[in-house]
């Protein structure tokens, strides 16, 4: 150990105790300044909020549709199950060897790539050519 090496012991940062006479730096006031809403106890104005004026929210048009219904599939390609070191594939195993990321509402798997195994394939849907490689490779499919 030397002087050089030396440095001040880590402080705990306590809160501010604000209103407790002048000679703390923070009395009168308390930090609030002198007067008008955001001095009042209890005063402030919410997120957003403009002054009254129309806030940028409700200025903005608003485009488009927001289906709340819609469902959202995690894309596997066949060249995708061709990594998959288990012989009946779902969206589980997929996830569990970091080949999907995601789940989400199910997996649908295209057909982008050739199949070189036989494999069962259990998955929320199937695009007609991946279900015709699947098939041709000795496989199955099954939709859940």
């Amino acid at each position: 150990m030397e002087l050089g090496n030396l440095h001040p012991a880590v402080k705990k940062v306590t809160k501010k105790r604000v209103g407790r006479g002048i000679g703390s730096g923070l009395g009168k006031t308390s930090a609030r300044g002198q007067k008008g809403q955001k001095a009042r106890s209890g005063g402030g104005v919410r997120r957003g909020f403009e002054g009254g004026q129309t806030p940028l929210y409700r200025r903005l048009p608003k485009r488009g549709f927001n289906n709340i219904f819609a469902r959202t599939y995690t894309e596997v390609t066949l060249s995708m199950l061709n990594q998959s070191k288990a012989t009946e594939v779902t969206a589980e195993t997929l996830l569990e060897e970091g080949i999907i990321g995601k789940i989400n509402d199910g997996i649908v798997v295209l057909g982008n790539g050739n199949l070189e195994k036989k494999l069962t394939v259990k998955a929320t849907r199937f695009t007609k050519a991946a279900a015709e490689k699947i098939q041709a490779a000795g496989g199955k499919i099954e939709v859940i």
